[in-house]
């Protein structure tokens, strides 16, 4: 019997580590999608039958209205189609095709011709409310039509992704194609922090051409924090001269310019952030006065929060206000209110008194402060806050955006909304999660997190959009544009894309084909110069 029971305890420890075996798979985990546009079309009919891309064969005509704008779209994506496919070399005059083309029953010839139908005159500035709608029919002569100049942008830039390399690397191909395609949300942003590592301007432009290619349409800039003030004031030089990193590490008037107007020519908004009144120690360096002592048995240890009590705090912040806001032409203002340390308030003695006398509590105070930060802002100003600001019962308007990051989001964003105020989301997109991979960000959809606890779709509506957040402290000008790239991808395609409601948030995935057409989007990012990270594992691209 312990014979029997021998040899059934080796088979079964064997038939343990054959199943324990672990065979490395050859090639790539995930096998790139050939033309496949990221973040997908709303609605996308695509054949079999495909069209071979010379660019000596290949012309683009504008019809009806034009502008700068367009024309610098058309001479930039002209370009890419020229150099960035993945192909070294094209030929610079008709030749003959790839022998055995003619006998494949799906080709159709030779693209020759882009049409762009821009119906509505150009607008200045992308905004809020801008129409980023457009159709793209790809044969033979292909169509481009949109109503606003930024439905071309973005029209453009679907139409780059068709193209792909032949199997046999001999020729580029498109194939014939229907697209009719808008944004679910307006606003899709990527937060970037320049206070805590300085970004230089160049790497700034990179993150706008990742953007771009990603359809994200807001550049949301924490360009100042306790840690440095990289901003140079012109009415208050002190600042960054004090507060900056390093004289070298200051966006002057003109860099600002810079990044507004690349900005503007990919429709992109810039909305700055001069978080307050906390986050402002490097503020301090230079106006001492504007902030708070904070105390511990007796004595100063350091400084806190803004003083809300002062009248210089108020008097800088106007005058400031007043110089970014003639700098940075978008409406909508970003003033913090996050994350203020209210102990340090309680701390001190002056503001002791002024609470006691006030009958007021340090949560009050902070209410208080932004109460009258708010109006100081240019008028028709839209104002932009952290939930903190809400959460504290400030009075605002009903337009004012209420952005959402901290836990119990659902909760929160559902209370923000039931009090008629709009929504921006980013709890569930903070990048600076580096365990964190493209998948994880893929689950979240605030508006389907929101409609599965109401069953409301006119609370969603209240839901303009999100933005992934890139804090600081791990990023820096040699790593941030990898940190950010393609895990921000993923974003831009919840925040695009079409969404099946009847998919509780709980239970959404990134779907199966996500994962070869990303390791596509990647590859083509990194073509275009932007040093996207490995999506999901082994693979490869060809530049």
């Amino acid at each position: 019997m312990l014979r029997y029971f021998l040899l059934f305890s080796i088979l079964f420890i064997g038939l343990i580590n054959v199943r324990a075996m672990w065979l490395a798979q050859v090639g790539p985990k995930y096998p790139p999608t050939k033309g496949e546009v990221w973040p997908k079309p709303q609605v996308e009919v695509k054949e079999q039958t495909f069209y071979v891309f010379n660019p000596s064969q290949f012309k683009v005509k504008v019809l009806d209205q034009t502008c700068d704008i367009l024309t610098n779209a058309i001479a930039r994506y002209s370009y890419l189609l020229e150099n960035k496919l993945g192909l070294k070399t094209h030929p610079t005059a008709p030749s003959p095709q790839p022998e055995g083309i003619h006998s494949n029953t799906s080709y159709r010839g030779h693209l020759k011709e882009l049409e762009v139908t821009l119906t509505s005159p150009c607008e200045e500035y992308p905004h809020l409310d801008m129409d980023e709608s457009y159709n793209l029919t790809v044969s033979s002569t292909t169509t481009l039509v949109s109503s606003s100049v930024w439905g071309v942008i973005r029209g453009l830039e679907t139409f780059a992704q068709l193209f792909y390399v032949s199997d046999d690397h001999n020729d580029i191909r498109v194939n014939k194609t229907t697209i009719s395609d808008f944004p679910r949300y307006k606003h899709r942003g990527l937060l970037l922090d320049t206070s805590r590592h300085f970004i230089t301007v160049s790497n700034i432009l990179k993150t706008l051409d990742a953007m771009a290619i990603n359809k994200m349409n807001v550049f949301h800039w924490h360009i100042v924090d306790d840690q440095s003030f990289p901003y140079q004031s012109e009415r208050f030089p002190e600042l960054s001269e004090r507060g900056a990193f390093d004289p070298s590490m200051v966006y002057t008037k003109d860099d600002i310019e810079t990044v507004i107007e690349y900005a503007r020519n990919r429709g992109i908004r810039v909305i700055p952030e001069f978080d307050v009144p906390g986050h402002t120690g490097s503020w301090g360096i230079a106006f001492t006065d504007i902030l708070t002592e904070c105390y511990e048995n007796g004595k100063v240890i350091g400084f806190g929060p803004m003083d809300p009590t002062s009248n210089t705090t108020y008097k800088l912040l106007r005058d400031l206000f007043k110089e970014v806001q003639n700098v940075f032409p978008d409406k909508y203002f970003h003033v913090g209110g996050d994350e203020v340390e209210l102990q340090c308030w309680k701390s001190n003695p002056k503001l002791i008194d002024y609470m006691k006398v006030h009958k007021l509590t340090a949560s009050d105070l902070h209410a208080l402060f932004m109460s009258r930060v708010i109006p100081l802002l240019a008028n028709a100003t839209v104002p932009v806050v952290w939930q903190e600001v809400y959460d504290e019962g400030v009075i605002l308007s009903t337009d004012t955006l209420i952005q959402v990051w901290k836990y119990n989001w659902i909760t929160e964003m559902i209370n923000v909304l039931k009090t008629g105020h709009r929504v921006l989301f980013s709890s569930s997109w903070y990048l600076d999660a580096l365990g964190s991979r493209w998948t994880d960000y893929y689950a979240a959809d605030p508006r389907q997190m929101v409609y599965d606890v109401t069953s409301n779709k006119t609370l969603m509506a209240g839901i303009v959009g999100g933005e992934a957040c890139m804090w600081g402290e791990m990023a820096d000008d040699r790593n941030v544009i990898n940190r950010v790239w393609p895990r921000a991808s993923a974003v831009a395609e919840r925040l695009w894309s079409y969404q099946d409601s009847s998919t509780r948030y709980r239970s959404s995935r990134a779907p199966s084909e996500a994962y070869n057409r990303i390791e596509e989007h990647a590859c083509r990012m990194i073509r275009r110069g932007i040093d996207a990270q490995p999506p999901s594992g082994p693979g490869f691209c060809v530049v």
